[in-house]
């Protein structure tokens, strides 16, 4: 065990309150200028309209920042929440929290969805949420002990930097003989010299007898974090059972939940096997069906994708069932075990690596031109513990990728190094020099919408052409899927509150897959119901993979098998029995759609969250060069001439490029018109004045945001 050395600036002691129907009824408050600690009662309003987790993590902030507020200001917070129904040991993927802040690329508000055990340790040591404002001055962990009942801030100026060995040393140092009891949430020096910090949660795995972790990666909150000069967050709890949460109905919690974990144990090795593979199995899905991303999204399929199939990570992963919480039977956090890398800091000594996922796989490994599962696994070794989001770097690096072949940007400006695709020493290099903030790694940690405005302006590359193939939106970088022939993850892409992921509408599968939303009505429906009903998993604390994931039997027979309606009911009946609040499946849409709305006027308090911000590049779209659209000539030039009523006889591929395009151009500007129409926002993409009141979101301070807009009746 690693001695470390803490020294206290303060405590408060206080007495934890019995959990309530999935509720501690209070919030916790740290202010980091002055060292303050305070505990403040839950308002009943605000537990109504806003449920929990995102939607309480929202309200904090939204009282917290200016409109003028930037990322790194102090008054910036960062939020962080499960819900009433985090922390159930017995129902599958409860175990989820939000963080959410001002995001250093998007300079708007940003909510990042993550596992591990702190959330619920949080709610069971008596706070539903914490807000953390201010600036430290040194390295500062807090400590929020349920089991002693003590917030305690320490500065710890002798900790490691790199997260998995700072999870590890505080684990220990808190467990007391039970590092079950400790979750950590910590970042890396990745973190501190860029903008795409990611945060890494822990939780102990027994079996393996060390503390691991999952990530909130999207919109840089680990900068934010490393900015505010902590150096990790520490929740320790006891003993977690079904009545720890204090539900409403034990009896019929058990019944709802024993359903829904008998059916993924059963169904789960017959679909997508996700308790052995994780979501490896994505790659060859999304290869088959032209979806995956290939050389920055040019492409979407290569023969090579079965390298980093979960065949092959059936071989590579170790082997047991990993769920990142407590009695999930989707146990898909699986990892390497004594993995060697071949370069940086670790070079030559066994570590063990969480993961990857299929966003890691694809954003560093097909979209980068590498097809090499060991490349891809060191990478995401590297990026957790220099505190890194995958998709972000490996968004990021593909860009960097294309500029580099086609002669936007060379050797001059990268400083020596040969990015070209595949390249997998470069690649390598590239990812320590970020976490290090020297060389050419700076300038790529800025991320995508940085880049292109520095490679514009200092380095003369073409606006236009970098324009058209940055893949960003909102400052986010996009996540893992093609989207060229998916109008509807397009929307789901660009319609999106915080940027291109697929945490909020991943409609890719249901779209070119499944194929449940052929026409154009039902994709402008899709991208109404889809992104409230994955925003409520954020309100609750419970992570979406089992309901459409692993899905029952009969559901492509239902009347809207896209939706899985019958795991729907099983949702409003969970809540229901854990808050006592009697509620049917479309009430659930209602409590998303609130906050859904309420983050669309913090948006526009920021300065954004009007129509203008809804576009998205045209690689998006569709092809951006002659040899993207060669490459699916036989089906473009078919939609220009039996879908379109276009005339191709005699036309270059040039000129049916640009016919395709302001075709594409228009459909998309189309879908957004359909979108605002049905969510109750006007034309410019603002929630009327009538959708608001229909909410109850009406508070004078949101109404004044409305007013400067122009929405007054």
């Amino acid at each position: 065990m690693t001695e470390i050395k803490l020294r206290e600036v303060k405590t408060l002691k206080y007495l934890r309150p019995t959990i309530e129907r999935g509720y501690a009824n209070q919030t916790l408050h740290v202010d980091l200028s002055t060292s303050e600690i305070s505990i403040k009662p839950l308002e009943e309003k605000v537990k109504e309209i806003f449920v929990g987790g995102r939607g309480f993590c929202l309200w904090f902030l939204w009282n917290a920042v200016k409109g003028s507020t930037k990322w790194n200001d102090p008054e910036n917070a960062i939020c962080i929440s499960s819900g009433p129904l985090g922390g159930t040991p017995i129902y599958p993927g409860s175990g989820k929290s939000i963080v959410t802040s001002i995001s250093p690329t998007t300079g708007s508000v940003m909510d990042s969805n993550v596992g591990g055990y702190f959330g619920p340790y949080l709610k069971f040591s008596g706070f539903d949420a914490l807000e953390l404002r201010g600036k430290a001055t040194g390295d500062v962990i807090i400590l929020i002990d349920g089991i002693s009942q003590k917030v305690q801030l320490f500065q710890a100026p002798e900790l490691p930097d790199m997260a998995h060995e700072i999870s590890h040393i505080l684990t220990q140092h808190f467990a007391q003989g039970k590092p079950r009891n400790v979750s950590v949430v910590s970042t890396g020096p990745g973190a501190k010299h860029t903008l795409m910090g990611c945060l890494n949660f822990s939780w102990y795995d027994t079996g393996r007898g060390r503390a691991r972790y999952k990530q909130a990666g999207r919109g840089g909150i680990g900068s934010v974090f490393s900015d505010k000069g902590i150096k990790a967050l520490v929740s320790c709890w006891d003993k977690v059972t079904v009545k720890t949460n204090n539900p409403a109905n034990e009896e019929e919690l058990k019944k709802v939940a024993k359903m829904h974990s008998r059916e993924i144990v059963e169904l789960d090795p017959r679909q997508n096997d996700m308790a052995r593979v994780g979501t490896t199995h994505l790659v060859e899905i999304m290869n088959d069906h032209d979806c995956l991303p290939v050389k920055n999204f040019r492409y979407g399929q290569d023969p090579r994708a079965p390298n980093l199939g979960q065949e092959v990570f059936r071989r590579i992963f170790d082997k047991g069932f990993d769920g990142c919480w407590i009695g999930c039977t989707v146990a898909c956090s699986h990892g390497v075990k004594d993995f060697v890398p071949v370069t940086g800091p670790y070079k030559g000594k066994r570590v063990f690596v969480d993961g990857p996922e299929y966003e890691t796989i694809a954003g560093c490994g097909s979209n980068l031109g590498i097809f090499d599962p060991y490349t891809v696994t060191e990478m995401n070794f590297y990026c957790d513990t220099y505190g890194l989001d995958t998709i972000s770097v490996g968004t990021s690096m593909a860009f960097v990728m294309e500029c580099f072949e086609t002669g936007l940007i060379n050797e001059k400006h990268t400083g020596g190094l040969d990015l070209s695709f595949g390249n997998r020493a470069g690649a390598l290099e590239l990812l320590h020099q970020m976490a290090a903030g020297r060389g050419f790694g700076r300038v790529v940690g800025r991320g995508v919408r940085q880049m292109k405005k520095i490679f514009a302006e200092e380095y003369g590359a073409d606006p236009d052409a970098i324009q058209d193939i940055g893949m960003e939106a909102k400052g986010l970088e996009f996540s893992e899927y093609m989207t060229k022939e998916s109008l509807a993850q397009q929307g789901g892409y660009g319609l999106t509150l915080k940027g291109p992921q697929h945490d909020e509408a991943w409609l890719i599968f249901l779209d070119m897959v499944h194929n449940y939303m052929p026409t154009f009505e039902q994709k402008a429906e899709a991208l109404y119901w889809f992104p409230m009903f994955r925003t409520w998993f954020g309100l609750c604390g419970l992570c979406k993979l089992p309901w459409n994931d692993i899905v029952p039997e009969d559901n492509k027979d239902t009347k809207e098998p896209a939706k899985v309606i019958k795991h729907v009911k099983w949702y409003a009946e969970f809540f229901g029995a854990v808050t006592g609040r009697s509620v049917e499946p479309g009430d659930l849409i209602t409590m998303s759609e609130a906050v859904y709305d309420f983050q669309r006027i913090f948006n526009l308090k920021m300065g954004f969250g009007t129509s203008e911000h809804d576009n998205i590049p045209y690689r998006a779209m569709g092809p951006v060069t002659v040899d993207e659209y060669e490459s699916r000539r036989e089906r473009y030039d078919k939609q220009l001439v039996e879908v379109y009523g276009v005339e191709i006889n005699g036309k270059s591929t040039g000129e049916k490029l640009r016919l395709l395009r302001k075709i594409r151009e228009q459909m998309y500007e189309k879908l957004k018109e359909a979108v605002y129409k049905r969510r109750g926002w006007n034309e410019n993409g603002i929630p009327t004045l009538e959708t608001v009141k229909r909410l109850r979101i009406d508070f004078p301070e949101v109404l004044e945001v409305l007013k400067a807009h122009g929405v007054e009746k």
